[in-house]
């Protein structure tokens, strides 16, 4: 319990890296090593755009994919911001999914959610679905049930101002953080179903008429990380799936027409 509890404290307590540390994957005038749905994606005024017309368009999630290479350990740093009551996400550790189109993956995200409970909450797309909410820390073992393992105050962020979004990666221990605070970790020990490389992309959401936008993304390699050997520790508490009453965003989800 005492080396879960100093993990938890010392990413809580983690300070960004320097900037000059990190590679820019965007070079702030086109979609160089990214692959969208060119009627979805563009970039305008040195920020990338994705743009959610209604249900209709796209009729399945959309992702904006980083081809250039595919993810192991790493830390990201994104500024990101959604326009319309609707939500994005940072997925990494991904893979495609073509049975539900060219640009759709399943894999770890980051949310980008209006909803606090949801904001920079650990989820798998298409997947295990949610692990833990804002201000919960969880822990999956071997069978993949869910454990709290502690809690924390939930960060309260607006998700329609730019807002710095963090993914640390480091084996099967992953650490989403907004404008530098811990929102969520996981320690996944659920080797069928976790992922320890794969692609990134942005999300672009289905349903309300939503503008997701990425000004800065940028990313740093780690090294030598581990795996952790599967721990549970004394005072762990068994819980469900969390389930979610905001799809989408803050209020009702517009229904596809017909």
């Amino acid at each position: 319990m005492k080396r879960f509890l100093l993990l938890i404290t010392l990413s809580c307590l983690a300070t960004p890296l320097f900037a000059e540390e990190f590679t820019p994957l965007f070079n702030g005038k086109d979609l160089t090593g990214w692959d969208g749905d060119p009627a979805l994606w563009k970039v305008e005024d040195g920020v990338i755009i994705g743009t959610c017309t209604g249900p209709e368009s796209p009729e399945h999630n959309s992702f904006l994919i980083w081809r250039d290479d595919t993810l192991k350990d790493f830390e990201l740093r994104a500024t990101v911001r959604v326009i319309g009551d609707n939500n994005s996400g940072i997925q990494y550790r991904s893979r495609p999914l073509p049975e539900f189109g060219k640009w759709a993956i399943t894999g770890y995200q980051c949310d980008i959610h209006p909803a606090i409970q949801h904001t920079g909450m650990t989820y798998e797309e298409k997947g295990r679905g949610i692990f833990g909410l804002n201000g919960t820390n969880v822990l999956l073992d071997p069978e993949g049930e869910r454990w709290k393992i502690s809690e924390h105050e939930p960060v309260k962020a607006d998700t329609s101002e730019w807002t710095e979004y963090t993914i640390i990666a480091r084996g099967n221990h992953l650490i989403h953080q907004v404008n530098g605070e811990t929102t969520s970790e996981l320690f996944d020990y659920h080797e069928e179903g976790r992922a320890l490389e794969g692609l990134l992309a942005i999300q672009l959401h289905r349903g309300n008429a939503n503008r997701v936008e990425i000004k800065d993304i940028q990313v740093k390699a780690l090294t030598d990380e581990k795996v952790l050997p599967f721990e549970l520790p004394e005072g762990a508490e068994k819980i469900e799936r969390p389930k979610t009453r905001n799809p989408q965003g803050t209020g009702p989800a517009t229904p596809k027409k017909g």
